[in-house]
């Protein structure tokens, strides 16, 4: 059974994960292509960190952070092994119940095109493309998306 509960990314799998992610991002895109947040960013007080596990082995993660407005998708990652088995349906719905107990009525998030897996995702489950957002600007390899947690 697939379980999403909160994490802390500076804990050694939780951190592993993110190197994983993190790693992956710089072998695909330029440095000032890539925007994910720190470890330590993903451990401040407006981020909710969450993992995913099915019994005691840690499948993926993602966060929301908490913005002016809306909350932003960050650090999403499933494992390779984990694909297809529901984990990122799992953060997903996580991530969205999270904003809406925070009272957030928009999710917005950055991803590339490059990630089809990921858009795909995203895509099921609502999201729709639209305009750089925040400090993002457009860059030829990003992609942004946004969905509505409420009416």
């Amino acid at each position: 059974m697939i379980i999403v509960e909160p994490g802390n990314p500076l804990d050694p799998v939780p951190s592993a994960l993110l190197d994983a992610s993190q790693s992956l991002m710089r072998r695909l895109f330029n440095p000032e292509e890539n925007h994910f947040l720190s470890h330590e960013a993903l451990a401040q007080p407006d981020v909710r960190f969450f993992i995913a596990r099915d019994g005691s082995e840690t499948l993926g993660c993602a966060a929301l952070k908490i913005c002016d407005g809306y909350g932003e998708v960050k650090s999403f990652f499933v494992t390779d092994a984990a694909r297809g088995r529901g984990i990122g349906a799992a953060l997903v719905r996580q991530i969205e119940d999270t904003a809406r107990a925070e009272g957030l009525t928009l999710l917005r998030l950055e991803t590339a095109e490059l990630l089809d897996a990921a858009i795909r995702l995203y895509d099921r489950h609502g999201f729709a493309r639209r305009g750089p957002f925040g400090d993002y600007s457009e860059n030829g390899t990003s992609v942004f998306m946004e969905k509505k947690t409420a009416e």
